[in-house]
């Protein structure tokens, strides 16, 4: 068997798992679960939300990520509650002095409470530490004074002034327990172009968003950025004790609730969608810091299995890499038939990557780069389960959690 006929069944073999992709698997690509296209009406009544912001040093993020949140057109009662995680740069100063300047200028819809966590107990992840304990402290109030939703977000996450007005006609409107935007990513940097559609367009396929959406399927996930969540939901689950380990801890939250549904018909509906207004201000200006970002879950995403380790590896080679190699191949040999299959399955790859690209108002030049973003995504990956077995996974803000 010679190597051009190798070469013609691994990339007819390709070819065949994009065109699956492309029709059966939950017409992840088309980057269509959009929020504002989904609400359609306002609820006669706004509930009340209480808002946990988890931040652990970030002094520098908060007077615009902050002061969005306190400034949110919602027409209901809005309390956020920021849970100082041990930070070192004076987090907790600074949120006050934001919330001080909104009330000065007439800005501030809401009010803002800081609370410092205790140190975190064994057994614990840090962000969920802090988000359990701001969650308590809002289970500890008055019956009568507690929220009908919690509204789970990043500190690093600036909202736009609708947003949890339209998160929350959704919930209603929809009856759910959960709704989680993946908001826009900073895609300034050439790293950030390069890198970062891609790790959205890669959690799609991972998480088909119209599976997620579906109540008969028990696909479930969130991008734990912004989640609204309604706070009885999240008490008849366990509360955050439910996932307190949990690395990849808004997927982990996705699949608790929507667990439920298994209860009762009309518990457990979650949605996750894309938005362009609401984003995220955290800058992943280097490779470093996306392959930090990459490598810190990416193994835990695999049930820190070896045997899914060499499947996942196999599978990013055959489906990114066989393209354009074929197509290499099919240049030096002059093989016109591999060539085109070559070309085609990339051209298909492409197509498939582009309404992402597009989300970031990137030229669809970018959309063609895929084989070489698979590269540097198959070894974040690899790289991530080198640190799980030396003992470092999960590095995150000066924590190192142990390898389990």
């Amino acid at each position: 068997m010679g190597i051009e006929t190798i070469w013609w069944g691994l990339s007819l073999l390709s070819l065949a798992i994009w065109m699956v992709l492309l029709i059966f698997w939950g017409q992840f690509w088309r980057a269509d679960q959009r929020l504002t296209k989904q609400v359609t009406q306002e609820p006669q009544h706004w509930p009340t939300v209480y808002a946990i912001v988890p931040a652990r040093n970030e002094a520098d993020v908060l007077p615009m990520s902050l002061r969005s949140l306190l400034s949110q057109n919602y027409p209901g009662k809005l309390r956020v509650v920021l849970v100082d995680d041990q930070s070192t740069d004076g987090t907790a100063a600074v949120a006050e002095s934001v919330a001080q300047q909104l009330q000065k200028t007439g800005l501030l819809n809401g009010t803002l409470t800081v609370i410092t966590t205790e140190p975190l107990p064994p057994g614990w992840s840090g962000k969920m530490w802090a988000v359990h304990q701001g969650v308590e402290s809002v289970l500890a109030s008055e019956p009568s004074t507690q929220p009908e939703y919690l509204l789970l977000t990043d500190a690093d996450i600036f909202h736009d002034a609708e947003n949890l007005k339209t998160l929350t006609s959704k919930a209603v409107q929809d009856q759910l327990d959960l709704v989680s935007l993946m908001v826009l990513l900073r895609c300034q940097s050439r790293w950030e172009r390069f890198l970062i559609p891609a790790f959205v367009f890669f959690f799609q396929k991972l998480y088909p968003f119209p599976w997620v959406n579906s109540p008969h399927r028990s696909t479930a996930a969130a991008a734990g950025g912004c989640i609204l969540l309604r706070r009885d939901a999240l008490v008849e689950a366990g509360g955050m004790a439910a996932i307190k380990d949990a690395l990849i801890d808004d997927c982990a939250l996705a699949a608790v609730i929507k667990s439920r549904s298994q209860q009762a018909p009309h518990k457990g509906r979650i949605w996750l969608g894309l938005d362009t207004k609401t984003r995220s201000l955290r800058p992943y200006d280097s490779l470093s810091t996306i392959w930090d970002m990459v490598a810190r879950t990416a193994f835990t995403q695999l049930n820190y299995s070896t045997g899914l380790l060499a499947v996942a590896l196999a599978g990013m080679i055959l489906i990114y890499l066989i393209p354009p190699i074929s197509v290499g191949v099919g240049l030096w040999s002059q093989n016109w038939p591999l060539i085109i299959e070559g070309a085609v399955t990339w051209l298909l790859m492409a197509l498939a990557y582009w309404p992402t690209v597009s989300l970031y108002r990137l030229s669809f030049g970018w959309a063609l780069t895929m084989p070489a973003i698979a590269v540097l995504y198959t070894l974040m990956t690899l790289d991530g389960a080198l640190r799980h077995w030396q003992g470092r996974g999960g590095a995150w803000k000066g924590r190192v959690y142990p390898a389990r």
